[in-house]
């Protein structure tokens, strides 16, 4: 073969590398084309989870939220817990009840106070008893039965001091007896909150023993429990507070009544004292 035919079957067979180098690029990036498919495989199951919570949400499986009304906390706490609260209820309803009977009575008594000291500063007292009401009425017959004992030995201060005892004794039963049931609205406001607070601790005891054995501390599993044993304290404070309240504003206004009526026995002691005669007195009804 001569020279030039060499050349030629050279040039022939020398472009082969560079028609094959395609075919290799090709299979380089064969794997880049194939990457989006197994992307998407990857991200199948994250498109597919939503799908599966609304599956789950619709046949009710996932935890529905609680319930945090005053009434369902209350059938949802502990047996111990629901005994305090229903026993601070009770309490409570009693000393409201204790403080309305008491507003009232007191009322009464202020106003029969009042007209006792303008009929004994009238100088009356004695000549309208009959148509006192009872509260004042029995201090006026008091004095009355204090002021016939006289046997005529005493001086004139004796025998004042002596009717002046008479009526305040009997000023003392009337007032005790518009102090029953205030010892107990003491008691309920200073006892009713340690009441409640056992419940609280009790029922925080009980939640933290739930929170072990569920090994789940957040905060939609601890809520609740806690929120219950609060209530019984809540509930401790609605019946304390009114108590105190009411024990303090009624105790003060039992003292300025004891004062003021003190001072109308005084000034009718000191009237009865000045007298020898027995003074007109209309029968009492």
């Amino acid at each position: 073969m001569n020279p030039t035919q060499l050349a030629q079957s050279a040039g022939s067979t020398l472009p082969a590398p560079a028609v094959t180098a395609p075919a290799a690029d090709a299979a380089v990036n064969a794997p880049a084309i194939a990457a989006p498919a197994v992307d998407a495989a990857v991200s199948g199951p994250a498109v597919a989870a939503p799908a599966a919570d609304a599956a789950v949400a619709a046949h009710g499986m996932l935890p529905a939220a609680h319930d945090l009304s005053m009434l369902s906390l209350f059938l949802q706490a502990d047996p111990i817990v629901k005994g305090v609260m229903l026993l601070l209820l009770f309490c409570s309803v009693i000393c409201w009840a204790i403080i309305i009977e008491k507003l009232v009575r007191l009322h009464r008594l202020g106003r029969a106070a009042r007209d006792f000291d303008n009929e004994v500063r009238a100088g009356s007292a004695m000549t309208n008893m009959a148509a006192m009401p009872k509260s004042t009425r029995s201090i006026v017959e008091a004095a009355w039965q204090a002021w016939r004992d006289d046997d005529g030995d005493e001086s004139r201060g004796e025998r004042r001091d002596r009717i002046e005892r008479a009526m305040r004794a009997a000023m003392t039963a009337q007032l005790r007896d518009s102090e029953t049931g205030l010892p107990f609205l003491a008691t309920i406001g200073s006892a009713a909150p340690f009441i409640g607070l056992f419940g609280t601790v009790w029922g925080i005891m009980n939640s933290f023993t739930a929170i072990a054995q569920s090994s789940d501390t957040s905060l939609a599993v601890v809520a609740p429990g806690i929120a219950e044993a609060l209530f019984a304290t809540a509930i401790g404070l609605v019946a304390a507070i009114p108590a105190v309240i009411a024990y303090n504003a009624l105790s003060t206004r039992l003292g300025r009544l004891s004062q003021r009526m003190g001072a109308s026995i005084a000034v009718l002691g000191v009237a009865l004292s000045r007298v020898r005669k027995a003074p007109l007195v209309k029968a009492a009804e």
